[in-house]
């Protein structure tokens, strides 16, 4: 199944859907250091042929740029399930 992952990293989001085969992901950057909306995430992903899965939701988490490191910045990671909406595999 593929996912949408949601990133913020050096003040901006990325939204990709991490496929199962290839490194050519769908890809849409974020203007701005806001989190983007949910509406502005499902719009992003129409945009690249993908939809939430069924009563999908967003799971959030947290990483740091340096394992190990209390000090190092955060980065906060969304991700959900997706499909294709043109039908093909995802």
């Amino acid at each position: 199944m593929a996912r949408a992952h949601l990133s913020h990293r050096k003040g901006g989001w990325r939204l990709f859907v991490a496929l199962p085969v290839g490194r050519n992901w769908p890809t849409h950057y974020f203007a701005g250091p806001a989190v983007p909306t949910v509406q502005e995430r499902s719009q992003a992903l129409t945009e690249l042929n993908y939809a939430l899965t069924d009563g999908a939701e967003w799971s959030w988490t947290e990483d740091s740029e340096q394992v190990d490191d209390p000090a190092s910045p955060v980065i906060l990671i969304a991700v959900a399930p997706v499909v294709s909406i043109l039908g093909g595999a995802s």
